[in-house]
């Protein structure tokens, strides 16, 4: 299995653990997952208000994939003019929000940020150098010379 196939089927499971699959072939079932969440969406709108939630997501890579999850389940991102394009704002349930979505999404994210860092690191090993340790720590800034 590649990389990205084996990315595909991790994000596929963590989005059916949120969407409270229980057992295995529900797992794999990515769109039956997908109308479990929008139910449970539908369910918590039902009973509690939607309230107005403001984000703050800087980096670019998470931005896009909060944007796509909000968008999954029929929530519509926005942001005020003069706002940082970093800030999304929601009008969603509270208890959905804080239940399902950000966790969903702070994992998702996790997946996703491991991902590309491995990606990276293997491209820069094979196309720049193969070591792509950090920088060593040393005690004293080194001498100039004629000082």
């Amino acid at each position: 299995m590649t990389g990205d196939a084996r990315l595909r089927d991790k994000l596929r499971k963590i989005e059916a653990l949120f969407a409270g699959a229980g057992t295995e072939g529900e797992r794999l079932a990515a769109e039956a997952a997908l109308q479990r969440v929008r139910a449970r969406l539908a369910e918590i709108g039902r009973s509690e208000q939607p309230t107005e939630i403001q984000f703050s997501v800087p980096d670019t890579w998470s931005r896009h994939l909060f944007l796509a999850l909000c968008r999954r389940y029929g929530i519509s991102p926005y942001r005020y003019p003069r706002q940082r394009r970093s800030t999304v704002v929601l009008r969603a349930p509270r208890r959905f929000v804080e239940d399902v979505l950000w966790p969903e999404f702070k994992e998702l994210d996790a997946e996703l940020r491991s991902y590309l860092q491995e990606v990276t690191l293997r491209m820069i090993r094979d196309d720049v150098f193969a070591d792509t340790s950090e920088a060593r720590e040393v005690a004293e800034p080194p001498a100039l010379p004629g000082r």
